[in-house]
Formats: structure tokens, C-alpha cells, sequence
């Protein structure tokens, strides 16, 4: 009888996908990461659904779009009828841990009024046990810190900023200040070591659930990886030669622009500075998760275990004059996938770069079908086992990636003020293939880009005449996507006098 299978799955938070060596990035190095990617399959057009990390992870671990589960942003509330990866697990006798965080926003219904739970947005996953808990009070991790002396400032939340004194600037090259916590001491190294302690004692099968805050932001490193890279050799920034100019392109992305937290607005010596220091703290997450590859491999765990490594979004940094994720530019959604199946019925695939769109809804059906588990209805995504067994693309698979933005927010009326809108019309859908990428909002006119002539997203193409008929056809492909992909749990039950009869039928 065949050993069940461990599953180790891996999220960063931030990474935007070029930032792999695998995929020749010109500076960027994860001999890690593409240590994996050589013995499992690394997807090269992997798209999150929706942005920012609360609606991206709700998508992430339900296999739902957001047109689906509803949990628009941080803090909105996930329907407590669906189910999840963790919960599906549980039920074949799996028992999902949890180091680090979901971001998942509790279903307020029925709950007290002092439920501590209602006063948070960082809270557990349905169904997985949390041994470790971090997020914006990283309780565990700051007593470990004062445990070995670090002053730790108030609030703690504080303590991922928490710069070392001295010169950015030394022998005059441009060097980032470093954290002023040890990388051995800092929040992924710590993460990393209690992850590793639990899996050492942990019984057959386990299923943890790896959640590192890095690379997000504060853009601080620690000592080696502050200095890694030189700003100054860092690629440019994808923009327009002013923020006025990049403006013109849609009255959404002005106003975007005209919000401190979204608008790269510091100097280009500044920005380099958080590019570097975005890639240093790359480099500590790769260095992090060799031990980890290490130790699975020193415990005999390795030829048992099923990897995933994806994130949750990507991270503008500078492109089109943005900082952080949102609206519909690939910088903010495309991101890295690598998968280790190390059963031998992925051996074909090894090392295989996959170019087929993927996104993170197929997770969930993919990690659930590896374990033996039934996939729930409520999934959008589909299974990756085809290209994880060397089959290649079904031929029913996706031909364009899709995600949704939703900026409605019920504390602030900015955006419906300044663009005209209702709170509910706070949202738009993008679709996008090799060839164009679609954008549709519910009010505000629609953007259309060329990607072939146009890949940095800089010409909107919706309003000329010799488009108009790919604008047609676009809006038509995401008025199917969406209609294929309405919710379906109970669509096809039917309750009749012999009781209730179903007939699944396949959405693809």
C-alpha cells in the first residue's frame, strides 16, 4: 500500500513571478527555488484572481473567483458555507497546521459582539489549526525576540521596520540600511525554524501550510541580503516619463494616482534602494526555504512529499508609477508556481517549463486530487495533474488568465466621490492572453491593450475604430468566463418525489 503523501505549501507574499534565476532574471538569484522547479514543473504564466492578499488568498484556498466567494478585500468577510482545501483534507484524516497567515476574515453572522475575531482581518482559515499565528501583531516572534535581548518597539508591529542605525551610503556606493534584527533572528528564519520543528515530530501524513510575509513590505533587509544587490544595477521601471502622463491612460488610474499609498512618489535613487532590498529579502526567502528542502531531505521526508510554492500577488514597485498591488496591470497579479510531485508518475515532467496559463484556483483541485481527496463543486480552478504527469495541456484548457479587482470600500466613499460611482460599481474584471488584455469596469469606460505591440500597458486601444471588433470580442469571452463560472455547488440537484437526483456536469 502506497505511503500517504506529506504536502508542504509554500506561500510568499509579494514575489512578482520574473524574480526567479530559473526564469533568467538578470539579477535576481534563488538556486533554491530553481532547484525545485528542476525536479518538479515551474509554470511560467501563473496569474493570481484577485489582489489585494485577503481576496487573493480567499481564491487561493477556496479554488473560487471572487466573482464566487465575495470576499472583495481585506476585510470582508468569508462566507462561512464554503468549504476549503483544509476542510477537505481533514475529512480524509489529514490535520492542516498553519505557520504564518490567511488573512481570512471571519463570517460575522451569528457570532457575539466580543468575539475577538470581529476585530481583526488576519484571521485562520476554516479548518486549519494554527500552531503558529503571524500578521500585523506578531505576538510569537517579538517574545522570541526579547527573549535574546532586541529592544522591541511598540506597537510590535513595528518590529518588521525595524532599521539599524548608521549611513545608507558607504564608500560611496549606495547601500540600504539593514533590519536591525540578525537574519537568523528576523521573522522568515524564525517562521522557517518552528516550521521545521513541527514537521521533525510531526506524525505521517502532514499537510502545513507555510505562510511567509516576505517580500512584502517594509522593504528592509537584514545583513547579508540588504547589500546584495546594487541599486544602481537593478532593471528600470515600466512607465510613463511622468505620473501625468500615465494618468491620461483612465480616469481609474488617475485617481489611483492621486492616493499617497498607491503612488511611487520617491525619487529614482529611492526606488532602486526598495528594489534591491525587495530582491534581498527574495534572496533570504530562497536561502529559508534550502533549509527546509534540506531538512526534508536529511529526515527521509523528501521522496514523500508534495511541494507548492506559489505567492499570493506581485508588487508594482515603480511600474506605471504605482507602489503595492492593484487595478489590472500583470506586475500586481502574475506571479511564481512551482509544484514537486515526487511520486513517479510525475517523473516525465521534471524540469518542464510550463507556458499554459495558470492560476491560483487550480491550487486547491490540484493539491486535493494529489491526496486522494474528492475536488468540491464550488472549485473554478481545475487540477494541474495533467502537466504534473507530462501530459501537457488538456484540450479543453483556459486560453486567457482572469482576475478581478474590487476597490470598494465601505469606510471610505474616495473613489465613488471622485469617479462617480455607487459603492457596488467599485470593481472591474480583466481578461488577457498572449494577445490582448481586456479590461471591463461595471460604469466607467473599458481598456483594451495590445500586448503583442504594446507589452508594457501603456496604449489603450479601446476607443479606435481599428479595435473595436477585439473589444467586441473580448467583452464577449469574459461575459462567458463569467457566466461558465457562476457558482454551481447545488445547480445541478434537482428535488424530485424519489428525492433528490443530480448530474454533474463537467464546466469544461
Amino acid at each position: 500500500m502506497n505511503k500517504p503523501l506529506n504536502v508542504l505549501f509554500i506561500t510568499a507574499d509579494q514575489w512578482r513571478a520574473e524574480c526567479l534565476s530559473a526564469l533568467a532574471h538578470p539579477l535576481v538569484k534563488t538556486p533554491n527555488l530553481d532547484a525545485l522547479a528542476r525536479e518538479g514543473v515551474l509554470f511560467a504564466n501563473h496569474f493570481a484572481n484577485a489582489v489585494p492578499c485577503g481576496p487573493s488568498r480567499t481564491s487561493l484556498h477556496t479554488g473560487m473567483y471572487l466573482q464566487n466567494h465575495r470576499s472583495g478585500t481585506n476585510g470582508t468577510p468569508l462566507d462561512a458555507r464554503h468549504t476549503n482545501w483544509a476542510k477537505e483534507a481533514a475529512k480524509i484524516g489529514y490535520d492542516p497546521v498553519l505557520f504564518g497567515y490567511t488573512d481570512t476574515s471571519v463570517d460575522p453572522r451569528g457570532l457575539e459582539d466580543d468575539d475577538p475575531w470581529l476585530y481583526t482581518y488576519e484571521g485562520p482559515l476554516p479548518g486549519i489549526r494554527p500552531i503558529v499565528m503571524m500578521g500585523e501583531t506578531p505576538t510569537p516572534w517579538t517574545d522570541s525576540l526579547k527573549a535574546k535581548g532586541y529592544k522591541v518597539p511598540e506597537p510590535i508591529s513595528r518590529a518588521y521596520a525595524m532599521r539599524a542605525e548608521g549611513p545608507d551610503y558607504e564608500d560611496g556606493a549606495p547601500v540600504p540600511k539593514p533590519l536591525a534584527i540578525a537574519a537568523k533572528d528576523d521573522d522568515t528564519n524564525w517562521l522557517v525554524d518552528r516550521c521545521i520543528e513541527y514537521m521533525r515530530d510531526a506524525k505521517d501524513p502532514f499537510i502545513t501550510h507555510l505562510s511567509i510575509l516576505r517580500p512584502h513590505p517594509p522593504f528592509i533587509a537584514p545583513e547579508p541580503y540588504n547589500a546584495m544587490y546594487d541599486p544602481m544595477a537593478v532593471p528600470g521601471f515600466n512607465r510613463a516619463a511622468t505620473p501625468a502622463e500615465e494618468s491620461a491612460q483612465h480616469s481609474w488610474l488617475a485617481h489611483q494616482l492621486s492616493r499617497r499609498q498607491y503612488r511611487a512618489t520617491a525619487d529614482e535613487k529611492r526606488l532602486r534602494r526598495l528594489k534591491a532590498s525587495y530582491y534581498g529579502l527574495m534572496a533570504e526567502v530562497d536561502d529559508a526555504l534550502g533549509r527546509v528542502f534540506a531538512f526534508l531531505k536529511e529526515s527521509g521526508q523528501w521522496d514523500n512529499t508534495l511541494i507548492i510554492f506559489t505567492s499570493d500577488h506581485g508588487e508594482q514597485m515603480g511600474d506605471h508609477w504605482l507602489i503595492g498591488k492593484c487595478g489590472y496591470f500583470d506586475a500586481s497579479y502574475r506571479i511564481p508556481l512551482i509544484v514537486r510531485d515526487p511520486r513517479a508518475s510525475a517523473n516525465a515532467s521534471r524540469g518542464e517549463i510550463v507556458r499554459h496559463f495558470t492560476e491560483n484556483v487550480d491550487i486547491m483541485p490540484t493539491l486535493l486530487e494529489a491526496i486522494g481527496a474528492p475536488v468540491p463543486l464550488q472549485c473554478d480552478g481545475r487540477s494541474l495533474h495533467p502537466f504534473l504527469e507530462g501530459k501537457g495541456a488538456p484540450a479543453s484548457w483556459r486560453t486567457e488568465a482572469h482576475w478581478e479587482y474590487d476597490f470598494r470600500d465601505p469606510t471610505d466613499d474616495a473613489a465613488e466621490q471622485k469617479l462617480g460611482l455607487t459603492l457596488h460599481q467599485c470593481t472591474m474584471n480583466i481578461i488577457r492572453d498572449e494577445c490582448f488584455k481586456y479590461v471591463h469596469f461595471t460604469k466607467l469606460p473599458p481598456l483594451l491593450f495590445d500586448l503583442e505591440k504594446d507589452p508594457g500597458e501603456f496604449v489603450n486601444r479601446a476607443t479606435d475604430p481599428a479595435y473595436l471588433a477585439t473589444v467586441l470580442e473580448y467583452a464577449q469571452k469574459m461575459l462567458s468566463w463569467r457566466m461558465n463560472h457562476d457558482e454551481q455547488t447545488l445547480t445541478h440537484v434537482m428535488i424530485t418525489h424519489e428525492g433528490p437526483v443530480s448530474r454533474p456536469s463537467a464546466r469544461y
